[in-house]
């Protein structure tokens, strides 16, 4: 290709162009940023009334790798009930883990299996989690909320703060 024929205006257009590849591979592999929608996180995300929402940055490098998720990480994940739906919650439990469940899952303790989470709304009166679907593979994990990038009033909230029910584990933890 001959580029000296290209005007100013062209070799931008081109330079543009040639990102095109290298940001949507950057966007699907490592790092997105996803609105929150919904009041089931609350106070942690979208603290305020529902006209406001948070934006978080979600990285997505690895995510689906068990070891690199941890309790209280709060997480992005497609809906075990319907891949078209995505929701974000707090892992509560990790693989190999016993939990005390809430109403409406059917077991009053649960045991979490290899490559699961167990997942949990902070707002729990206003939240489909875990205790409606059970524990989630984490093959259906998007990624793990970093950071709050919008509204800028909200930069440097902790995410990983437990908000609403104490740990729910029973190995030796509080209960």
């Amino acid at each position: 290709m001959n580029l000296r024929g290209l005007t100013l205006n062209g070799k931008g257009a081109l330079l543009v162009i040639s990102w095109i590849p290298v940001a949507m591979c950057f966007n699907e592999n490592v790092c997105y940023i996803a609105k929150i929608e919904g009041k089931s996180m609350r106070p942690t995300l979208n603290p305020n009334d529902i006209t406001h929402t948070d934006w978080v940055l979600l990285w997505k490098w690895g995510a689906k790798n068990a070891s690199n998720l941890h309790h209280n990480d709060i997480i992005l994940f497609k809906a075990p009930t319907n891949p078209r739906k995505v929701y974000c919650k707090r892992i509560k439990g990790m693989q190999y883990d016993t939990l005390h469940t809430r109403h409406p899952y059917p077991k009053d303790v649960v045991n979490i299996p290899r490559n699961h989470v167990w997942v949990e709304g902070d707002n729990a009166f206003h939240s489909t989690d875990s205790n409606n679907f059970g524990p989630i593979s984490t093959g259906l994990v998007i990624g793990k909320a970093i950071g709050v990038i919008w509204p800028p009033s909200r930069w440097g909230s902790n995410l990983s703060e437990t908000i609403g029910r104490e740990d729910a584990r029973m190995n030796g933890i509080v209960v």
